[in-house]
């Protein structure tokens, strides 16, 4: 009687799943197994643990529901797989790949110490890394290339799982209890389906729109599961395209999480590289004070402080806001991009290297066709824009609640009189900025200008 063993990673869901579909048609037993690797758990922030946890919360219900249980082990993988797939008798391990270089890396440590075959797929991606390739073999370095390819591929179909005997093994540490600070949310494959379909039927047709409004619930809502692998980018895909027209803005989003993904599975150094050799050598300032400021939401520039602040609190930010309060680190206080990108994956219950990398680097100008290092978003204008009302700053930085609509975007352009109606005392209730956007901006585009000099 032939026994797989699935290791469960970062697709923690059952239906579209292709390595629990492959191991459950093409093996009698199957035994589903969850490692708790510390030195993940160790490095997660607090909300992405949360979230992780939640998830494998879900999978281990959604097994019981099939009188089956998740095999949860704690310890190293290279020691704790082999175990198992001895304990059992395995025949052959499954798994879903991953692109970061730590799960590269783990992964062919892991297999070198197995005396079984490793059966791996993609389930993360809709597209698998390694597939969208130009002339000369390599990704395509610009997006809208990377597009056409992308959609010109064949997608794979569905995931259907077999009809195996699900297995169990004693010694489960079981699943550490959790809750799911950052949006007090259930965390199963069910739940993240209903999630899904509630934004395709409730919010996909404003989502061009709505999406860039931080203070509506406009985006879909679904990074954290689309992370954990609760939710399956390709079932995403399938659903957005059967809302026919509506559905392309949604799906363009989906190749570019793709495309971030396959640009890391080919380029792991993007880590910490810029892609773009010519910005290697920009001096950054790297103020520690001014990082510190930026950290805690205190910058004096409403929209950034706003986005810092929800960070900070729930693990997630809005992906506009995002952008805002990275280009003002880069480039109005000229921080190496690497400083927020760390601060961002810890503190993100969606962590998601390739995604953090690939949009921190597009931010900051370093990475494959992203914004020119001329491009410098004005915090107040975005501001202005995007959270007209300003709804999102109120929430947020609540002591500027009583400025009107249009002053609260830059409090420090009011004077003392307004300042005093809305009872505000600049550097005592809201602080000054702590950099003057416009300096800033020139300050910053020498910078790159002399990097880009110094490469020949």
């Amino acid at each position: 009687m032939s026994t797989a063993v699935v290791w469960f990673r970062r697709d923690l869901r059952l239906d579209d799943n292709p390595a629990w579909a492959a191991a459950t048609a093409g093996h009698e037993r199957v035994l589903p197994i969850f490692v708790l690797d510390r030195r993940l758990l160790d490095t997660a922030g607090p909300f992405r643990c949360a979230a992780m946890l939640s998830a494998i919360t879900g999978l281990d219900a959604a097994l019981r529901d099939l009188d089956a249980r998740l095999h949860v082990v704690d310890g190293d993988p290279r020691a704790v797989v082999p175990a198992v797939v001895d304990a059992v008798g395995a025949d052959a391990v499954y798994l879903n790949r991953d692109v970061t270089p730590y799960a590269t890396h783990r992964d062919h440590a892991v297999e070198a110490a197995l005396t079984v075959p490793v059966h791996a797929s993609w389930g993360n991606s809709v597209q698998a890394p390694g597939s969208i390739r130009t002339a000369d073999g390599t990704v395509p370095r610009v997006f809208s290339a990377f597009y056409r390819r992308w959609q010109q591929a064949p997608f794979p179909p569905e995931a259907v799982p077999g009809d195996a005997q699900l297995i169990t093994l004693d010694g489960s540490v079981g699943i550490p209890r959790t809750h799911d600070p950052a949006t007090d949310r259930t965390a199963s494959a069910a739940d993240a389906e209903d999630r899904l379909h509630t934004f395709i039927e409730d919010r996909l047709a404003e989502y061009p729109t709505d999406r860039d409004l931080p203070a509506i619930l406009g985006t879909s809502r679904l990074s954290i599961d689309l992370k954990t692998g609760t939710l399956s980018a390709a079932t995403a895909r399938r659903a957005a395209i059967a809302a026919g027209p509506i559905g392309a803005p949604f799906v363009r989003q989906l190749a570019w999480r793709d495309w971030f993904a396959h640009l890391l599975d080919e380029t792991p150094g993007l880590v910490d590289t810029a892609q773009r050799p010519e910005y290697s050598a920009i001096k950054w300032r790297n103020d520690l004070d001014e990082v510190g400021a930026w950290k805690a939401g205190m910058t004096g520039f409403p929209i950034v402080d706003a986005g810092m602040r929800e960070l900070a609190a729930t693990g997630y930010m809005h992906n506009r806001v995002r952008m805002i309060t990275a280009s003002f680190l880069v480039k109005d206080l000229l921080v190496d991009w690497r400083i927020g990108e760390r601060h961002f994956r810890h503190l993100l219950a969606d962590g998601d290297v390739p995604q953090n990398v690939g949009n921190w680097q597009w931010v900051a100008g370093t990475g494959p066709d992203a914004a020119p290092y001329f491009r410098v978003f004005n915090p107040t204008l975005q501001s202005a824009k995007f959270d007209p009302r300003a709804a999102y700053i109120r929430r947020w930085v609540p002591e500027l609640a009583e400025l009107d609509d249009r002053a609260i975007h830059e409090p420090s352009k009011l004077g003392p009189l307004e300042l005093a109606a809305a009872g505000i005392t600049l550097s005592a209730d809201y602080p000054l900025p702590i950099v003057d956007h416009a300096a800033a901006r020139l300050r910053a585009i020498d910078a790159y200008k002399h990097a880009r000099s110094r490469t020949p």
